[in-house]
């Protein structure tokens, strides 16, 4: 399968996914997400597949959704045009990788922002470089009701959750492993390797064990609401696209919103 803006490479029984954008610090266009869902639904039907890694090439995991193709392309969606768009490939796409049946670690170095905060979340693990940053401070930059998934107080906890949207600051590597957001914080220099090892290591359990404790995990807070709360936010979500904060970056250009902030969010 041949694909442009992202790149697929097998160790063994493990498959990196990486995003394939760095000179755009891997922001997400609609084409970049539609091949990351082939790739994961190819990773899914590969019997040989027992762990997949989601990194991104370069200094960044993701800036966060493009928002130049979104300003370009999508300024003026109807409601309607929207959010079909966004329940698809954010909403949909973010679930898919929650639920994929095989053990998935994300490899973070650099900015994991917005968009790319929320697809990390989605794994089951995270491993992060001594240079990570997390943020999504999209209330402020875009008036936007965070982003389209707000796995948040579920990685972080509620008032953690709370703060970093509120304040849209970022929060370091060191602080995310602090509260149990990362697993592992490692030097740049050994992330890859530690991942791979972490990946490797996990391939060699049975497989179809590892399906039913991650399906039993996932149940678990499914039990407690979280399938209904992320939904829920969604329809949320949409509503501050309707918002004066949003229409007025809209109209001033989504693209602007990276040039006036550009250490935090995209």
């Amino acid at each position: 399968m041949e694909f442009s803006f992202i790149t697929v490479q097998d160790t063994g029984a493990v498959r990196n996914i990486a995003l394939a954008r760095p000179a755009q610090r891997n922001a997400q266009s609609q084409q970049m997400l539609d091949e990351l869902m082939l790739a994961f639904d190819s990773a899914k039907n590969d019997d040989g597949i027992r762990a997949v890694i989601l990194s991104g090439e370069g200094e960044h995991f993701s800036a966060g959704h493009d928002l130049k193709q979104a300003q370009a392309e999508r300024a003026n969606f109807t409601v309607e045009e929207r959010w079909a768009y966004e329940e698809l490939r954010y909403f949909d796409y973010s679930m898919r990788i929650w639920d994929f049946p095989k053990p998935t670690i994300a490899q973070v170095q650099g900015a994991c922002v917005a968009g790319g905060f929320m697809i990390a979340n989605m794994c089951d693990l995270v491993i992060a470089s001594e240079s990570a940053y997390f943020s999504d401070p999209v209330g402020h930059t875009l008036g936007a009701a965070a982003t389209e998934v707000l796995i948040h107080p579920w990685v972080m906890g509620a008032r953690k959750a709370k703060e970093f949207l509120f304040s849209g600051e970022r929060m370091s590597a060191k602080d995310a492993h602090a509260i149990g957001m990362v697993n592992k914080v490692v030097a740049d220099s050994e992330l890859a390797q530690t991942t791979m090892e972490m990946a490797q290591r996990i391939a060699q359990a049975p497989a179809f064990g590892l399906r039913l404790i991650k399906k039993s995990i996932n149940r678990t807070v499914d039990a407690q609401g979280l399938r209904q709360a992320l939904s829920a936010h969604f329809d949320t979500h949409q509503l501050s696209h309707l918002s004066d904060g949003f229409l007025t970056a809209r109209d001033n250009g989504l693209a602007k919103a990276i040039q006036k902030n550009p250490e935090k969010a995209i």
